[in-house]
């Protein structure tokens, strides 16, 4: 059996097994785990959250069985810490969790993956391992709390890891990635597709942060694969949306000196919102940006020249600022 069609196999079981827990778990979301609208929220009455069970759940069944059908070796500490964040963020979702414990536990979450990693996998061989484990840790921490500080909006978190996901299969497909990543990849993909027609404007059902937390641990553990096999200007590429407005958005909070960790409406897609577009046109520009994203990320995977990555790199960067800037103006 080709790569492809067990990816496609593995996208469209993720997606039944994930479509088919939610209705079974809503009774238990809508009586233990409403999300009551705050400052950060876009919605407007009380809504169920957790639909991340089933996602994850999905996910993990899928990747799992395929790298057992196939012989593979099964990413354990991804799973173990998948597992592990994924019932942080649902105590957080049930009973809310103060800020430096719960920083502390998504940082064992994923120390515990870089722990666990083979030391041969490097990004720059010449720096030290511990100072290299180090930063990825940090990036590690920023990366699982962006998706979760991005996922304000119906659909926004599908409109990102889809076309993320679906371009890491491709490359596995073309053999520019591992197989038991495209895996990961490719169940994650269809457990989000599975999640979305739940999550269509107006929201019947939120990720929460049982879902958005083990998502954003997913997700990074396969884009740093994409590091640690040399291809970083993909690794950039492909989460530069969501990278971009996360980051710029807690620096312009800490220099107004406000308090970056409250909940609060700063982000570009939020702001889109505020400023005339519907929530439909803000999913639309955000999932045609990471089309165009994950096209130069498979494009810079197949060229040598130093000189064109760099240009794809800084074509991705000029998208996005154009993006975030059509976000903070008035609609006309």
């Amino acid at each position: 059996m080709s790569g492809l069609v067990t990816s496609l196999l593995a996208i469209a079981a993720a997606a039944l097994l994930s479509a088919g827990i939610i209705p079974a778990i809503m009774p238990l979301l809508q009586r233990y785990a409403l999300a009551r609208p705050n400052a950060r929220s876009s919605h407007r009455i009380p809504t169920p959250q957790g639909a991340g069970i089933a996602v994850i759940s999905a996910t993990l069944a899928v990747a799992g069985t395929c790298a057992v059908v196939l012989g593979l070796s099964a990413p354990v500490a991804l799973f173990g810490a998948t597992i592990f964040i994924a019932l942080v963020g649902m105590a957080d979702d049930i009973r809310s969790i103060p800020v430096l414990p719960r920083l502390l536990l998504q940082a064992a979450a994923v120390g515990a993956i870089l722990y666990f990693a083979p030391t041969e996998l490097r990004i720059i061989p010449a720096c030290p391992l511990w100072i290299e484990r180090a930063f990825l840790l940090v990036a590690g921490l920023w990366f699982v709390n962006l998706v979760n500080f991005m996922d304000g909006l119906d659909l926004i978190t599908v409109a990102e890891v889809v076309p993320v996901a679906a371009a890491m299969v491709l490359l596995g497909w073309s053999g520019a990635y591992p197989q038991g990543p495209t895996l990961v990849a490719a169940a994650l993909c269809g457990a989000m597709l599975g999640f979305a027609p739940f999550n269509r404007p107006v929201a019947r059902v939120f990720l929460g942060d049982v879902g958005s937390l083990p998502i954003g641990l997913s997700l990074g553990w396969c884009l740093l694969q994409l590091a640690w096999h040399q291809q970083l200007a993909a690794c950039v590429l492909l989460p530069l949306y969501y990278l971009t407005d996360a980051t710029v958005t807690l620096f312009r909070r800490m220099i107004r000196r406000e308090p970056f960790w409250a909940a609060h409406r700063s982000h570009y897609y939020q702001r889109a919102t505020d400023n005339g577009f519907t929530v439909w046109q803000v999913i639309g520009e955000v999932f045609a940006l990471n089309a165009v994203l994950a096209t130069l990320a498979i494009a810079s995977t197949r060229l040598q020249s130093p000189v064109v990555v760099i240009l794809l790199v800084a074509a991705g960067m000029l998208a996005v600022v154009l993006t975030l800037y059509r976000f903070s103006r008035p609609k006309h």
